[in-house]
């Protein structure tokens, strides 16, 4: 199969990709992404027996990746299913993923992060195999930037205890590449949506209320501070820029984002506009939903992805909006269907 196209060389498409963490958004995603590309794909996670897998579900492809458990803060764990399934790229997905829940859960926050990267960098230096790495990093990393987007060369000042792991997680990659050569790069990604979405975030919340709003199920939606700016992008075109990263004979760091920054209430604005109701008589606001250090702004430069990668994101936040509307319409649509045969 052709390789996708790259700036600075090309890995032949194909091989096997084992994904820490198949089970979240961008598990999903990629895995699909990685299985139309000649892929075989092994997932983990903690439990893979008792674990549903929804996401995988969802996009039909539950049958076709391999499903084995593994402890990334574990290191015989790692080692063992690593040696075993003896992948060509992983794609570190896993850990704590909610900056909000890492403000009431620190320390297991640190643990599934920090630990559970340095074990697995630790795996790959000491099996001494030609394995390529993703690291999963977070736009939260850079902080408030007083509204200037973020790019590679941006300051670090992270403002959540899940901002920090992040953080520490990418000099860890950082170091490893260039102390042992290990072919590893972070991607700083920039929110990202889809309708695999848990309700825990803030755009999938938003979504929810707004249709059961629409059908007489909910009354009212309390939010924090409205005023909140981020770039929001689709999430399955984010992971086609995990994989190119890799593709990439040199491995660096690249930030991923749309380039387009919109508030919270844009983006509920845009939502109840999708099912029909002005969100102002629908939306209260409670200050006390704020987080204890909020970064005001997010903002993204992607143009170094644009250059190296050939990669540019097509779908920015209004769209994003209305495609998760639209899935969810569509999903209680053919749950009512399944009901009433």
């Amino acid at each position: 199969m052709a390789a996708e196209p790259t700036s600075g060389g090309t890995v032949t498409s194909g091989g096997t990709a084992l994904i820490l963490g198949v089970g979240g958004q961008d598990g999903g995603y990629l895995a699909q992404h990685l299985l139309s590309l000649g892929y075989r794909v092994v997932g983990t996670s903690r439990d893979a027996a008792a674990s549903r897998f929804d996401g995988l579900q969802m996009l039909g492809i539950r049958d076709q990746v391999d499903l084995v458990s593994m402890s990334l803060v574990d290191f015989r764990s790692t080692m063992q299913v690593i040696s075993r399934v003896e992948p060509d790229e992983i794609y570190n997905l896993a850990g704590q993923t909610s900056v909000g829940l890492s403000f009431e859960q620190p320390v297991e926050t640190f643990e599934s992060i920090i630990v559970g990267t340095v074990n697995l960098l630790e795996t790959i230096r000491m099996l001494n195999r030609p394995i390529r790495l993703y690291n999963a990093g977070s736009s939260e990393m850079f902080g408030n930037t007083g509204g200037e987007a973020a790019n590679e060369e941006t300051i670090l000042r992270p403002r959540s205890p899940y901002a920090i792991a992040k953080a520490t997680s990418f000099w860890q990659v950082a170091q490893y590449r260039e102390a042992y050569g290990i072919h590893a790069a972070t991607g700083i990604l920039f929110n990202h949506e889809s309708p695999l979405r848990p309700e825990r975030f803030v755009t999938q919340k938003v979504v929810a209320a707004a249709c059961r709003i629409a059908t007489g199920e909910q009354q009212q939606l309390t939010l924090g501070d409205l005023s909140i700016a981020r770039d929001w992008g689709w999430a399955p075109e984010y992971v086609v820029a995990m994989r190119r990263m890799l593709a990439a004979d040199r491995p660096e760091d690249f930030v991923i984002a749309t380039g387009y920054t919109a508030t919270l209430e844009a983006f509920v604005a845009e939502v109840f506009a999708a099912v029909g109701l002005d969100w102002r008589q629908h939306v209260e606001h409670d200050p006390a939903l704020r987080r204890p250090t909020e970064i005001d702004c997010g903002r993204g430069d992607p143009a170094k992805a644009a250059a190296r990668l050939s990669w540019r994101a097509t779908v920015r936040m209004p769209e994003v909006a209305r495609r998760m509307v639209a899935a969810r319409l569509a999903n209680a649509a053919h749950a009512e269907v399944r009901r009433a045969a």
